[in-house]
């Protein structure tokens, strides 16, 4: 799976997988198709090279925008573009459209405002209050960058993707046989002031990170699915991955609201995968 150039993401997107790509594409399994339960911006499925991939979100905003790109990408991206231009690059207007797509029941206008809003809201952040309204604040950018490039070689490559909108235990029950997961959930907290978990309006807490450990152990033993989690390299998350091979990494944290002060975190892989060797 060697793959000398890498493809950004069309998105901003904190906890992005840009930066870790040659690492994670080293650890990954072979195998005839890649299933992402927490897809994100993509960063993973861009830059790897499975014949088929199923890509999962709990997400809804963000699985509509892809299967409209997936589907309709010289409109979407024709309309996406005339949203960024410099009279729309301002406080007041930004407001007006987040207001606007916290009103919208329209899918194709939604996904549309989405990408607009992702550019210009505040350092890549996608959050939504507890009634579920994207509450990101504006950036202050001085000129937010239209990703056509990227946004066409998404399209080009979600043809040989499926997307989906669901549980990750509902993806993970979608393995078969030489299929490879690949998780990258909501991150535990490296402390308890870092607790980051309202990104899609659902929290992810220590229940569901000891659930996801559990499930990975299983789907591995049960199905001979290999499974990659990437996480924070923590007690907690140690204790959660006991039964996987662990890889440690440090990984230079690019959220951080105050640039002088990011600073290399200990980060882990956890590798679900059944000795080949015996």
């Amino acid at each position: 799976m060697k793959n000398k150039n890498k493809n950004r993401a069309f998105l901003k997107w904190a906890g992005g997988k840009y930066g870790l790509i040659e690492d994670i594409r080293q650890h990954l399994p072979d195998g005839n198709k890649l299933i992402e339960p927490f897809v994100g911006a993509g960063s993973v499925f861009l830059n790897t090279n499975y014949k088929r991939y199923l890509l999962n979100d709990i997400n809804p905003d963000l699985i509509t925008l892809y299967k409209t790109l997936q589907h309709s990408a010289e409109r979407y991206i024709e309309d996406a573009e005339s949203l960024f231009i410099a009279k729309n690059n301002d406080p007041e207007r930004y407001y007006e459209v987040r207001q606007e797509f916290n009103e919208s029941t329209d899918g194709y206008q939604r996904a549309v405002m989405f990408l607009y809003l992702n550019r210009h809201g505040y350092n890549g952040l996608c959050r939504y209050n507890l009634s579920g309204k994207f509450n990101v604040p504006f950036g202050r950018y001085k000129a937010p960058y239209f990703p056509k490039k990227e946004l066409y070689y998404f399209a080009e490559k979600s043809q040989y993707a499926t997307f989906t909108c669901e549980p990750y235990t509902k993806s993970f029950a979608r393995a078969r046989k030489n299929n490879v997961i690949y998780c990258d959930p909501p991150y535990a907290p490296i402390s308890t002031t870092a607790n980051f978990t309202q990104y899609s309006g659902n929290g992810f807490g220590v229940k569901d990170q000891a659930a996801l450990a559990k499930l990975s152990f299983k789907t591995m033993n049960k199905k001979s699915v290999p499974v990659l989690i990437s996480n924070h390299d923590t007690p907690d998350t140690r204790r959660y991955y006991e039964k996987a091979s662990i890889t440690e990494l440090q990984v230079s944290r690019t959220i951080s609201q105050k640039g002088h002060k990011r600073k290399k975190v200990s980060e882990l892989f956890a590798l679900y995968q059944q000795d080949t060797t015996t």
